[in-house]
């Protein structure tokens, strides 16, 4: 349900945009239902306009660039937004700045928030995949704007 449920989330994106047809990833944010529906509501609400992933978790091919898009799913696996990616830094976790903290909207938006909650995040995936994890870990700052749908597109 959740593939036919996307296609048709994205074909009614690009309808009514015209948008041409590309290839899109289909992501929920979290580890968690709990979580995907926590960090959608902060991009629902206009505060979240970036996300944090390893690069090791990327085929070398499939790391965000500018122009991807994105379609968004709620924790219980529904088409909630799509996302056009505007801007993506690769750096150690440790050299995330102020404002990239800031742009993913999460607590109180401090850098000291965004380093404990993703050292904390980062750290389950490592426990889960039997990686270490080390704050030099290599993070992919990605940067979005809300395309789809209308009540939720950024307005340029």
């Amino acid at each position: 349900m959740e593939r036919k449920a996307a296609e048709d989330f994205w074909a009614a994106y690009r309808k009514a945009t015209g948008a041409p047809d590309q290839p899109y990833e289909v992501v929920r944010f979290g580890d968690s239902p709990e979580l995907a529906d926590e960090l959608l509501a902060l991009v629902r609400a206009g505060r979240k306009r970036g996300t944090a992933s390893l690069l090791r978790d990327y085929a070398p091919d499939a790391v965000p660039k500018p122009g991807d898009h994105v379609l968004v799913l709620d924790g219980a696996g529904y088409p909630a937004c799509i996302w056009r990616t505007s801007k993506v830094d690769i750096l150690p976790m440790i050299e995330v700045g102020e404002d990239f903290a800031a742009a993913e909207g999460e607590g109180d938006g401090s850098l000291a928030y965004w380093l404990e909650g993703h050292r904390r995040y980062f750290g389950r995936q490592a426990a889960r995949e039997g990686f270490a994890m080390h704050d030099r870990i290599e993070v992919v700052c990605e940067r979005f704007e809300v395309v789809w749908p209308p009540e939720l597109a950024d307005r340029r």
